[in-house]
């Protein structure tokens, strides 16, 4: 588990095939002390187990599913990337709860600045636009940021000087893809709301609409 609070904005030193997966070699830009092999750690919103690690220097293993999903599968040695230690239970969650677990992916299709604000708007699969609501939280690229608009093709979100400076945010243009991770408590309402009482039931295919919540007794 993650908060979207990014620790530092790392640097890929090295990238190989493993069959059908790759392994990715990063240097975190600061010290891993505390860290080991074997624990998570996110890579742009992806959560990784390191399988070495030295010094700031460590290593991942990204699957075959993780590279369809993400943006991981195209990266290359000189990229910026975003990276997050898992959260431990006495630290502060000063972001949202993140899973790690990309969703999918979204593109930038505009960046706005307007002084003290950056707005960057997004343009996502809709699948994905059913787990997002205004003022909702979203990661992008693991980066916990809040939603200010959405509508049925993206959602837009307004980027702080500090947030810019210290994640890839601030690098990324339009026509660059980025990773998301919609809220995670939004998809467990769905699926409770979707498969009703009956654990062994299928999903039903209804959209939840008022009408629905009434039907099943929420209003």
């Amino acid at each position: 588990m993650f908060t979207g609070i990014i620790e530092g904005l790392g640097t890929i030193t090295g990238v190989r095939r493993a069959g059908e997966s790759k392994v990715i070699t990063v240097n975190a830009g600061f010290n891993l002390s505390g860290s080991k092999i074997g624990d998570s750690i996110a890579v742009n919103g992806a959560c990784l187990t390191a399988v070495s690690i030295d010094g700031p220097i460590f290593s991942v293993d990204a699957s075959p599913e993780t590279l369809l999903v993400s943006t991981l599968d195209r990266v290359g040695v000189g990229d910026r990337i975003n990276i997050e230690r898992a959260l431990r239970l006495s630290d502060r969650l000063d972001g949202h709860l993140v899973s790690g677990h990309v969703d999918g992916q979204g593109k930038i299709v505009s960046k706005k600045d307007l002084g003290r604000t950056l707005v960057v708007r997004i343009d996502v699969p809709e699948i994905l636009l059913r787990h997002m609501i205004k003022k909702g939280s979203v990661a992008v690229d693991g980066i916990s940021l809040t939603i200010n608009e959405l509508d049925r093709s993206g959602f837009s979100v307004a980027v702080i000087p500090h947030t810019a400076k210290v994640t890839t945010i601030g690098l990324k243009k339009p026509g660059d893809t980025v990773n998301l991770e919609t809220d995670i408590i939004g998809k467990y309402i769905e699926r409770f709301l979707l498969y009703g009482k009956d654990s062994k039931k299928e999903p039903s295919s209804r959209r939840i609409d008022m009408e629905f919540l009434a039907g099943t007794g929420f209003l």
